[in-house]
């Protein structure tokens, strides 16, 4: 646990005449001639060059926030003085993703007296979530005289090593969804490494494994190249085996490969960071799609792959946060690239946060479109654990859809939460037909785990003549 010790304004004992903690002043006076001839003065002169002297040696000046450097400032803070929280942040530009409940535990401080044994408990959540070196604090001057402002200093250290679990969800229509990974960091090169079994995020279900490394500066921290390589095994459900069965249906869902039985993937790429909030990746996608039957050729899906990311967060006065999360992604198959498949896939999704004291309000939006013919991994689902909750993707479309619209709201009071989810996935040429539903869970902490999501939730389905509730429970999702 990092200690941060705030000195008081006025340390140390005055030191009287005779005392027995230190020498008296007639003893100090006595140790200098000058000294001896004063003490042999009159009385009074005696009396008031007495004062004078014991005023200079013991009197020490008391600072406030307001005067010298922001590491004096700091120090002279009185941890038993007036000093409100003004505001927490962290130093320098990166950004640092923290679950919902640590957030919260910054509002409460907000606003609240200062108070290092509860700085020092958000140290300890900060660095467990950020699996940091370390974490420190300083003390800052704020915008009044009685205010200050917390800074917040992460140290990841040359090298560390942790294990996580991104994802774990369990739907009652679709069944589990684990991913484990473990990451370590060696100056500035990245490594992870992932074990999944996901049913729940696309059309078909996969098991297999991911590996990542990133090199998080080349050159300047705004430049950061990476590579990953992906194998992953498909399950597929029975309605979309009875789906791909059709050959009807698949024209017209113009789906660009059927039923394959694993597919590899080799992701180059590299990521600018064109201004503090926004981020470009781009880089290049070489999927290898294996068929079920030995006889047939394996398929190609190479693409050009774009993302413009856009993350900003706000804090306000009066214990509110503020936090927006938008970007564009695309991708596009072609012949250039030896691709078998040509198809050109855009997406958009955006989300926005407002917290104020235990209150939370998400709203989230997600669009698609998708040009030629693209393979199922590629295609938009809804009807799992995080997009139109309630519903069940193989009954919406069991071999996704190229067109997507979705909408939510959820309001949250300290760990419970209330949605609302609408959209729609269809194909091109046909008219989409809006879904519905709503639901109730909470959310908690589950330690380094915890990243904030539903622990808990009951949705339902709104249409008519039934009312069939999914459990939908995890974390991390």
């Amino acid at each position: 646990m990092m200690t941060v010790g705030v000195p008081l304004f006025f340390t140390g004992t005055p030191v009287r005449a005779g005392h027995k903690g230190g020498p008296g002043l007639r003893s100090v006076f006595n140790s200098f001639p000058m000294a001896r001839r004063v003490l042999s003065g009159p009385s009074v002169t005696r009396v008031l060059l007495l004062f004078l002297a014991a005023s200079a040696l013991f009197a020490q000046p008391i600072q406030s926030p307001g005067d010298g450097s922001s590491e004096e400032r700091s120090g002279d803070l009185n941890v038993n003085s007036r000093y409100t929280i003004e505001s927490i942040g962290f130093v320098g530009p990166g950004h640092y993703k923290l679950s919902r409940s640590v957030l919260e535990q910054m509002q409460q401080l907000i606003g609240a007296k200062l108070n290092t044994e509860a700085l020092n408990s958000l140290v300890s959540r900060v660095r467990g979530e950020l699996r940091a070196h370390d974490v420190t604090f300083r003390l800052d001057r704020g915008g009044s005289p009685e205010s200050i402002k917390v800074l917040l200093q992460v140290d990841r250290g040359k090298s560390s090593f942790d294990l996580s679990i991104p994802k774990f969800a369990y739907n009652s229509q679709q069944g589990w969804t684990a991913i484990g990974e473990a990451g370590a960091t060696i100056g500035a090169n990245a490594f992870s490494f992932s074990l999944l079994s996901d049913r729940d995020t696309l059309a078909e279900g996969i098991a297999g494994i991911k590996a990542k490394y990133e090199r998080l500066s080349l050159a300047t921290d705004r430049i950061r190249l990476g590579f990953e390589f992906d194998s992953f095994h498909e399950q597929y459900d029975r309605s979309t085996r009875l789906a791909l069965d059709d050959s009807a249906l698949v024209d017209s869902s113009s789906l660009g490969a059927g039923a394959y039985r694993s597919r590899l993937n080799f992701e180059p790429s590299a990521t600018f960071v064109l201004a503090k909030p926004l981020t470009l990746r781009v880089g290049m996608s070489f999927e290898q799609l294996e068929p079920e039957s030995s006889a047939a050729r394996s398929e190609s899906a190479n693409a050009v792959i774009n993302t413009l990311r856009y993350h900003q967060r706000w804090e306000g006065s009066g214990a509110t946060i503020q936090e927006l999360d938008a970007g564009y992604s695309l991708r596009a198959a072609t012949k250039s690239l030896g691709s078998d498949l040509g198809y050109t896939r855009h997406s958009v999704n955006a989300r926005y946060d407002y917290t104020h004291n235990r209150q939370f309000v998400e709203v989230a939006l997600a669009l698609g479109l998708i040009y030629g013919h693209a393979p199922l991994f590629e295609r938009f689902v809804l009807g799992n654990s995080s997009l139109l909750r309630g519903w069940n993707k193989y009954q919406l479309d069991p071999l996704g859809g190229n067109r997507l619209a979705y909408a939510s709201v959820t309001y949250g009071y300290h760990i419970m939460r209330v949605f609302y989810d609408t959209g729609s996935v269809w194909n091109q040429g046909n008219s989409p037909e809006l879904k519905q539903s709503v639901g109730v869970g909470i959310s908690g902490g589950l330690g380094l785990f915890q990243k904030g999501a539903f622990l808990l939730a009951v949705a339902f389905p709104l249409r008519q003549g039934r009312v069939e509730p999914v459990l939908i429970a995890g974390m991390n999702f």
